[in-house]
C-alpha cells in the first residue's frame, strides 16, 4: 500500500547493506543468503503496516525460496525491556517489546530514525523503555551497551527559525536555534554515552524537510 513513511530509495538500500555487513562481521561463517534475508527483514519489517506484511512475506519467499532465518534471541535486551515495563506499571505486551527492539535495531544502522503512528499507539513508550533498558544493561556491565542521554525537543513549540537557527541578512550573523545549540553542546560532550536528540511532536513539511537535509547520508 502507499504510505507516507515508506522509502525505497538509496538511503533504504544503504541501510540494508550496512546491516548485512554488520551481521557478516559478527558471524563470518553464516550463509550469505541468510544474512541478506535477515538484513532485508530487519530493516523493512518495522516500517510496514500490518496489511502489507503478507505481501512482503510472499515477495521474500519468491526471492529466497529455500532460505529460513533462525529466530533471533535478544536475551538480555528483551529481559531488560520487560523488567522496565513492569517497573513502569505497563503490560508486557509482545507488540510493545517488539517495537522497542526494532527501534534498537534501526538505531544500530541509521543515524536518524522516525517513529510514526497514531496518537497513543506506543511511540513514546517504545523509545523511553528502550533508553531505560539500555541504561540498565550498562549498569549490569553487559557488553555492547552504554548509557543513553535523551534531549527532547518539541519542534512545534517554537518558531521554525528558533528551532534550527537563522542567518541575519542585515548583520550577516548566524544565530543558533534550540536544536543547533543543543547539538553543539552534545558534540562537545566527550563522555562515551549515546546522545539522542528527540524531536517529539507533529510532523509538518517545514521542519521535517530541513531535518531530511541534516540527516542526508551524503554529509561529510
Amino acid at each position: 500500500s502507499k504510505q507516507d513513511h515508506y522509502d525505497y530509495g538509496l538511503r533504504s538500500v544503504r541501510s540494508v547493506l550496512n546491516s548485512a555487513g554488520a551481521l557478516k562481521r559478527a558471524d563470518p561463517d553464516n550463509a550469505e543468503d541468510v544474512i541478506l534475508l535477515r538484513a532485508i527483514r530487519d530493516m523493512n519489517v518495522p516500517k510496514f503496516v500490518s496489511q502489507d506484511m503478507p505481501l512482503f512475506n510472499a515477495l521474500v519467499s519468491d526471492l529466497f525460496p529455500t532460505t529460513e532465518v533462525p529466530v533471533v534471541d535478544y536475551g538480555a535486551l528483551q529481559r531488560a525491556i520487560e523488567e522496565e515495563l513492569e517497573l513502569e506499571g505497563l503490560q508486557k505486551h509482545p507488540q510493545t517489546i517488539k517495537k522497542a527492539i526494532q527501534t534498537y535495531e534501526s538505531k544500530l544502522t541509521r543515524h536518524g530514525n522516525m517513529l510514526v503512528g497514531s496518537t497513543l499507539s506506543g511511540k513514546s513508550t517504545a523509545w523511553k523503555i528502550l533508553i531505560k533498558a539500555m541504561c540498565r544493561l550498562k549498569k549490569e556491565n553487559v557488553e555492547g551497551f552504554v548509557n543513553v542521554r535523551p534531549y527532547v525537543i518539541n519542534p512545534k513549540a517554537i518558531p521554525y527559525s528558533n528551532l534550527y537557527g537563522e542567518y541575519d541578512l542585515q548583520t550577516f550573523e548566524w544565530t543558533d536555534g534550540v536544536l543547533s545549540k543543543v547539538m553543539r553542546e552534545v558534540c562537545a560532550d566527550e563522555r562515551p554515552d549515546q546522545k539522542w536528540l528527540l524531536l517529539d511532536g507533529p510532523v509538518d513539511t517545514l521542519w521535517i524537510e530541513s531535518m531530511n537535509m541534516v540527516l542526508d547520508d551524503n554529509k561529510k
